[in-house]
């Protein structure tokens, strides 16, 4: 419980056994409820993550949203949901500068951005850097709404979540939550945050064919919700 709200983690992880442990102790003890949604590993991420005092509930079909979403389906009530890897990548350490503007009603919706925080060198592909840039882009060009990361680690009301009634199974989980925010017009903040190398190989951004993937996901959701839904500019807000 954090000043009287309830917060809940969830952690999408695929054969994340060298690293879960690490992101679960790291995650601040007001946290409520850690849920670690294990997304197909062969290794012995859910038992490490058991060990580590975590939930763990397992989603058989592959994809990033299709984890997410079943982490968030076997989490308890809790008034704020945290999402971070599995990998260490991420700081949960830094978890206050995501949740505790929400608790004060400045944001709905906060961005962990790792182009504003610092960030180890070589943490982020030249692939990833570019694809950032290029989702932000277009998402500020449609819509208005300014970003400049598309990371994982975020926090978002749960009941706003719910509005945003997510839909993507895949790579384009993080860009869907982000358009749909600025279709709304929520108020969305990013905060500097933290983030090194990962432990492991990443299973998008570590391979060719990965990376490919996951760019035409993300660029043809964007043209999607382009096309499909009303184009509703919100104005652009300050960085945090």
């Amino acid at each position: 419980m954090r000043n009287g709200y309830a917060v809940g983690v969830v952690i999408p992880a695929l054969n994340e056994e060298a690293a879960v442990s690490k992101v679960i102790a790291a995650i601040p003890s007001w946290v409520d409820a850690i849920v670690v949604s294990d997304n197909g590993s062969r290794d012995r991420t859910a038992y490490v993550a058991r060990a580590a005092g975590a939930r763990v509930i397992r989603e058989p079909q592959p994809g990033y949203g299709a984890a997410c979403l079943a982490g968030i389906g076997a989490l308890p009530p809790c008034d704020i949901i945290v999402f971070l890897d599995g990998d260490y990548s991420d700081h949960p350490e830094d978890m206050p500068s995501l949740v505790d503007p929400i608790i004060a009603d400045e944001g709905e919706l906060v961005i962990g951005s790792r182009t504003l925080g610092r960030r180890e060198l070589g943490a982020l592909t030249p692939q990833q850097i570019f694809g950032n840039w290029l989702a932000t882009w277009l998402i500020r060009l449609i819509w208005g709404a300014r970003f400049t990361d598309i990371g994982p680690f975020r926090a978002i009301k749960r009941s706003v979540l719910e509005r945003l009634a997510m839909a993507d199974r895949d790579y384009g989980w993080t860009v869907e939550m982000q358009v749909k925010a600025a279709q709304l017009g929520l108020r969305t903040l990013e905060a500097p945050v933290q983030y090194r190398r990962r432990i492991g190989i990443s299973k998008i951004s570590g391979t060719l064919v990965g990376s490919v993937r996951a760019g035409v996901k993300i660029l043809s959701l964007i043209g999607r919700e382009a096309l499909a839904r009303p184009r509703q500019p919100c104005p652009e807000r300050p960085l945090q």
